[in-house]
């Protein structure tokens, strides 16, 4: 039987809307945090939502228009935040949006009007729900819960849990390196007091199957331990009185943390201290004991096991085939949950671990030189940043009485040092393209000559010295005695907050690398010309602009931090970086150098040259969308330092 017309329209209007909805439905599965939610609880959004739209240029929500009522996902189009400019007339574009992503969660969740004015920067169309709709999906999803609560930061933790995955397939795994060393220390620990007998606390140790016994007062606050490697110490003693009291054996004042402290930290803290047990206090009160052993449950992590290796290596051929270990470390690491941070803190601690015993190995060979001196690193070690990709930036650091002196020193250790940095290539660190190590006689200095060389690059700002106050200035030392540096890096500090011109010369220098974002585009790259073409440099473009402005205001504001996150932090602190703008930055830094760790690990398995380039289309959706809006962070930080200092 034929239809009416109006049955044939309704129909046709049915099919369209169901079409429409099915529509709606695919695209928000195809962006975070949406693809994550329960089926039923997107369904809802999308019967509370409505499509607007908006013609390019037009205000979208203002600060005037007072407590924001709606969310937005923008599903075509592009739109900007606009902000007054805080010292000069007009605006600045504080941000993009665009595809798949939402806005004004911050002021929605603070029922507070937008400080941020949203226009559409083209023709766009947006899915609008209202405040009511928004708050019951806050309820109902945990997956949305989270996102509107922490923003980008949940979609990092998203695609760190992919790299996890990914690792844990071929890998598999127990624990996590963020497990709490509350849950490892699975027993109570084994105590007696200072005055118990070394016999009976020997038996105690025997009796209880443990590796360690802690000595504690009447409050049980740990006063000292005594491990099987103290034993094997009494036991080689020919003059050992087994009836003495533990207190004269122990090691007095271990180290401790929190049970809330993670197995991460109690690994660093192993590998630095070289130690193989790690007490756990709370209030006051010992609470457990977390071994190496008790680390090597998630899956043979072995950090300290492979750091003890590297430090008593007795031949230069054994650090060479151990260097090989930390790509599988690494590997490791990122399975058990680590991030790029903890993964570059791991590689500086390994590779500091190595550095001192190549050194130690060529003095062994050459002899004493019967002169104290102090091994410097600079650049990306001095920061504690290193990747697996790395070249040497090192130097020599002594005291002297005159110039004479000095150069009688030098003739010295030049040829240890010069050693030192071809072992050190065989290693694994690439022998520095501009001779920037200390087998070079102007990087092997006194600590008067090193004072007047940095008063120089401050004195007199030449590109050159700018190139090397940046390679210079994030010193620290990895052998030796730290005083000389200490008070270099203090006159440093005095001098760079005296002068004026050379700060506005570094901030000069900082916006040299710009990263390839542009005002309505998502990436601003060359396409034809040369094989860089299509691509962008993760290192030049992403982390240096992070690195360069951090450098900078660490300097002027006398920071002493030499760590890129360390010093967001410390000047977030100190109020000269916004809080929100610093927690901005580290994530935007994290995630970059998370991008850049992940394809050297892949050129590694492949058997390829490690560069640093990548190109974004060879991204997913999610890892593109941040990499994107991590490279306008860094934008922005350029631009605070384009107002800070006029330029």
């Amino acid at each position: 039987m034929d239809m009416s017309k109006p049955d044939a329209y309704a129909l046709a209007g049915k099919t369209a809307v169901l079409q429409n909805i099915q529509g709606t439905l695919q695209f928000l599965q195809r962006h975070a945090p949406f693809n994550q939610m329960d089926q039923a609880h997107l369904a809802y959004l999308v019967e509370q939502c409505q499509l607007r739209f908006y013609a390019a240029g037009e205000s979208i929500i203002k600060p005037a228009d007072g407590p924001v009522e709606h969310f937005y996902i923008v599903k075509q189009g592009q739109v900007v935040g606009e902000r007054p400019h805080t010292s000069r007339r007009g605006t600045e574009t504080t941000f993009e949006i665009t595809t798949g992503e939402c806005f004004p969660l911050a002021a929605l969740l603070g029922e507070r009007a937008t400080r941020t004015e949203h226009l559409a920067a083209q023709d766009t169309f947006c899915l609008q729900l209202h405040k009511l709709a928004f708050i019951k999906l806050f309820s109902l999803s945990a997956p949305f819960r989270d996102f509107a609560l922490r923003g980008v930061s949940s979609l990092l933790d998203q695609v760190n849990l992919q790299v996890q995955r990914r690792a844990v397939e071929t890998l598999g795994t127990q624990y996590s390196l963020n497990t709490r060393l509350g849950e490892l220390a699975m027993r109570h620990p084994v105590t007696c007091n200072a005055l118990t007998p070394l016999r009976e606390a020997v038996r105690l140790m025997h009796e209880q199957q443990v590796g360690s016994i802690v000595i504690v007062d009447e409050q049980r606050y740990p006063q000292g331990i005594f491990t099987l490697r103290d034993l094997r110490q009494v036991v080689a003693a020919l003059d050992a009185d087994f009836n003495q009291p533990i207190g004269r054996h122990m090691i007095a004042e271990p180290f401790y943390l929190s049970p809330d402290a993670s197995a991460f930290d109690a690994a660093i803290a192993m590998t630095e201290r070289h130690i193989a047990h790690v007490c756990l206090v709370k209030d006051g009160r010992l609470c457990g004991v977390v071994s190496e052993r008790d680390l090597f449950s998630l899956q043979r992590v072995d950090l300290v096991h492979l750091a003890r290796t590297i430090r008593n290596a007795g031949r230069l051929e054994q650090l060479v085939h151990l260097r090989g270990e930390i790509s599988q470390l690494v590997e490791r690491m990122l399975a058990h949950g680590a991030s790029s941070t903890q993964i570059t803190q791991i590689i500086t601690l390994l590779n500091d671990h190595t550095v001192c015993r190549v050194i130690e190995l060529v003095l062994q060979d050459k002899g004493d030189p019967g002169v104290p001196f102090s091994w410097l690193c600079f650049g990306s070690e001095g920061r504690q940043e290193q990747t697996l990709y790395t070249d040497q930036d090192n130097g020599i650091l002594f005291e002297a009485r005159d110039a004479a002196h000095a150069a009688e020193i030098r003739g010295k250790l030049l040829p240890i040092a010069h050693q030192v940095n071809l072992n050190l290539a065989q290693c694994g660190f690439t022998l520095c393209q501009g001779n920037i190590m200390a087998g070079n006689p102007e990087l092997c200095l006194s600590r008067a000559e090193w004072a007047r060389r940095f008063a120089a690059f401050v004195r007199e700002a030449t590109p050159e010295n700018l190139l090397g106050s940046s390679i210079y200035f994030d010193l620290r030392v990895v052998w030796g005695d730290d005083r000389g540096c200490a008070q270099l890096r203090r006159q440093v500090l005095d001098q760079v907050a005296d002068n004026r011109l050379f700060q506005r010369m570094l901030a000069e220098n900082a916006l040299r690398q710009r990263p390839p974002v542009g005002r309505f585009r998502e990436f601003v790259l060359r396409r034809k010309g040369n094989d860089k073409a299509g691509t962008l440099d993760l290192k030049g473009q992403g982390l240096t602009p992070f690195v360069d402005g951090a450098r900078l205001l660490a300097l002027a504001n006398g920071i002493e931090a030499t760590n890129t996150l360390q010093r967001l932090r410390q000047l977030v602190a100190k109020e000269v970086i916004d809080k929100l703008d610093g927690a901005a930055y580290e994530e935007a830094y994290h995630f970059i150098q998370q991008t850049r760790m992940q394809q050297h690990q892949r050129q590694t398995r492949d058997n390829q040259a490690w560069s640093n380039r990548i190109d974004p289309d060879s991204l997913n959706d999610l890892d593109r969308r941040i990499l994107r809006e991590s490279l306008r962070q860094a934008q922005r930080l350029q631009a605070s330092l384009t107002l800070r200092y006029q330029l």
